[in-house]
């Protein structure tokens, strides 16, 4: 197969760049042999089989960053000007993507080509797909008057679906993952398993609040290494090294830090996308008498619902990064210096994906 030779090559080449800078600390420094040998070995089985769909990175990026104030998505981290996404992209080449779908807004989409896309372009092969109010709306269905929210998570990915036609990954634009959830990722998508197991990037609670507010995050329940459940929790506010989360704003629930938490960090074979098309209808019948201007069709609605009815199985990946994010405005020093530290270490290069 020598037309894919130069990928691979350059997968490999990069993988050793990744382990050669993340070499700044003594538990990077002694995963990294291991987790390279193993990602080599799958690279290379890669190569003996042209028919295996090459898994697609979907980015979630129309967010409007209400509580930040502004566009996350493109808000500068460093000096030369990049923002999360871009690291998030770099960790993803060197795992081995070389496909990503962008879900926007048509509002920003000359802003995010320029900022974002123009510079990926040539290391992905890119596609911009849009969010919108209107988009993908079953027949029959109307936006209701007066409502702007978008239609959440599970609608975002199944605009999707006319440019994703294998396994894709599922990521927040505005979060910081670390390169292990990549890893992660990609070896998941390009192992062998049933058509309808799938798999979610867990954080502990701790690695993933922040001192400036409350966050969203997925509180779920584990089982011998699979999803049992998992709860939107909309508010949850840091407590020290643990955490809690409120449904009326007064009542609050603690959760210890080590519970698993997930970010919008998925892993799914290609029939979640029929997953969402075909449950979408179901849902707005549900949910639009009930709420009509503010009510979010989930992922995870969607995940659960393959669980409890035993249609299909999520697998759950630990992972130990520590999340960063610009959920507030106050975040954003505290990031920038995060991030100043890992390139000074030799995580990242000065100038990305060059």
């Amino acid at each position: 197969m020598p037309k894919y030779a130069p990928f691979f090559a350059k997968t490999i080449e990069l993988l050793e760049k990744s382990c050669y800078n993340s070499a700044h600390g003594a538990g990077r420094a002694a995963a990294c042999p291991a987790a390279y040998a193993a990602q080599k070995t799958e690279i290379m089985q890669q190569k003996g089989s042209i028919s295996m769909k090459k898994p697609t990175l979907v980015v979630m990026a129309a967010g409007m960053g209400s509580r930040f104030g502004g566009l996350k998505q493109m808000t500068p981290i460093d000096p030369q000007g990049n923002s999360i996404i871009q690291y998030s992209l770099y960790d993803a080449r060197l795992a081995g993507f070389d496909k990503v779908v962008f879900i926007i807004k048509h509002e920003i989409e000359h802003d995010f080509r320029e900022k974002v896309g123009r510079g990926v372009e040539p290391y992905f092969d890119v596609s911009y797909v849009f969010q919108e109010l209107t988009s993908c709306l079953p027949q029959g269905f109307t936006v209701p008057e007066g409502r702007t929210k978008p239609w959440g998570t599970g609608h975002a990915v199944l605009c999707a679906a006319k440019v994703v036609d294998g396994p894709f990954a599922v990521i927040n634009a505005d979060d910081f993952y670390g390169r292990t959830a990549f890893t992660a990722l990609y070896n998941y998508l390009t192992a062998d398993r049933p058509d309808n197991e799938h798999a979610m990037v867990a954080y502990l609670v701790r690695n993933t609040v922040t001192e400036s507010g409350s966050v969203a995050r997925g509180v779920c329940e584990v089982k011998d290494g699979f999803l049992t459940d998992v709860v939107e929790r909309t508010h949850i506010e840091k407590r020290g090294t643990d955490a809690a989360f409120t449904e009326d704003g007064e009542n609050f629930t603690m959760l210890p830090g080590d519970t698993l938490v997930s970010m919008n960090c998925w892993a799914f074979s290609h029939s979640m996308m029929d997953e969402l098309i075909k449950r979408f209808p179901a849902w707005l019948d549900d949910n639009l008498p009930k709420n009509p201007l503010k009510c979010e069709y989930f992922l995870p609605f969607v995940a659960n619902a393959l669980i409890k009815a035993g249609e299909g199985s999520v697998r759950v990946l630990n992972c130990h990064e520590t999340w960063y994010g610009i959920t507030y405005k106050d975040d954003l020093g505290n990031f920038i210096d995060a991030m100043a530290k890992m390139r000074a270490e030799g995580v990242y290069p000065e100038t990305l994906l060059d």
